[in-house]
């Protein structure tokens, strides 16, 4: 591998952005992994479940011997119970961004986090200061009502916020008629005025994308069951000893965690759990994949026969920027 340029260099190269994301279960991380064992990029995590310490098999996530060997950037940076959202996110991959730049590499951002995305690729709005008050009595309608009752009263005030939010994701319901109520407009109309953070970085983006969603569900199942062979109902036991995590904290809301939390919880046994978790996995990929049908540019490769030519194809490409 060449050495990196001076910065100097590496600013009037303006070394591009790459992205590879794609619905769960594809195989984004491997392919990033080895990329990156013979290019010269970092991985940034788009990913809202690697961010916290003490998700690890659950999540997928990166061995730590191999992210101390190759460089990855925002992945065990906060604890479960903190918050953690979208603007700070932004905040803190644009910081990775400029300082993998600095040090004339490419950040590839690696992931399939759909609110984290689309805050980098179309930009956050300025939206109010979360009201407490409001919320509080969100919650109490949502537990008299429902939250699909809740994201119904959404689809009558915003439609294109309430197309692109679960009906049961109350954290997102919430936030939107929160704007609603506290600005008189649509979350959707002051998310449709902001401008991506990555305006002016030459951008290259691509989705892995499966061409049979039976073999994909399939993989999802098996992935699963590998998890859970791996000891991942241990790692949430330990999670809910803790004491101070509860089912309402974002960490705690992850595919695979929410579930096997409800059977801790004594809501149900421990193979409905399971079934449970591979069930909202395969509707997390079909949301993903609704997504980027939607929203991103980017081009779709074959997990299963694409790999060699895309990662000969960036490596010639950076070798072309002198990299």
């Amino acid at each position: 591998m060449p050495p990196p340029p001076p910065a100097g260099i590496a600013a009037e190269l303006r070394l591009p952005v790459y992205l590879l994301t794609g619905p769960t279960g594809t195989g984004k991380s491997d392919w990033g992994i080895r990329l990156a064992q013979g290019a010269p990029v970092e991985i940034v995590s788009v990913d809202s479940a690697l961010v916290y310490r003490g998700l690890d098999i659950g999540a997928a996530k990166p061995a730590r011997e191999l992210r101390e060997r190759l460089p990855h950037h925002l992945i065990d940076i906060c604890d479960p119970a903190e918050s953690y959202s979208a603007g700070r996110f932004v905040t803190d991959a644009m910081a990775a961004i400029g300082a993998i730049h600095a040090r004339g590499r490419v950040p590839l951002l690696v992931g399939g986090t759909m609110l984290y995305l689309r805050a980098l690729l179309k930009g956050l709005a300025p939206l109010p200061q979360a009201s407490a008050q409001l919320r509080r009595e969100i919650d109490e309608r949502a537990v008299r009502c429902g939250w699909p009752a809740l994201h119904g009263e959404l689809a009558r005030l915003d439609p294109q916020a309430a197309a692109r939010i679960n009906p049961n994701d109350s954290q997102r319901i919430q936030r939107a008629l929160e704007v609603c109520r506290t600005t008189g407009r649509r979350l959707s109309e002051l998310q449709r005025e902001t401008t991506s953070p990555l305006a002016g970085m030459p951008l290259k983006a691509w989705a892995l994308v499966p061409r049979s969603r039976p073999v994909l569900h399939q993989r999802l199942a098996d992935r699963f069951h590998v998890m859970m062979a791996a000891g991942f109902l241990d790692e949430v036991r330990s999670l809910h000893r803790r004491g101070d995590l509860t089912a309402r904290h974002s960490s705690m809301r992850a595919v695979g965690y929410r579930q096997l939390w409800a059977h801790l919880e004594g809501e149900c046994s421990l193979a409905e759990a399971v079934e449970r978790g591979i069930a909202a996995t395969r509707q997390l990929a079909k949301r993903q994949m609704t997504w980027m049908r939607a929203e991103t540019a980017s081009r779709w490769l074959d997990p299963e026969a694409d790999e060699l030519s895309w990662n000969r194809d960036v490596h010639h490409e950076l070798s072309q920027l002198g990299l």
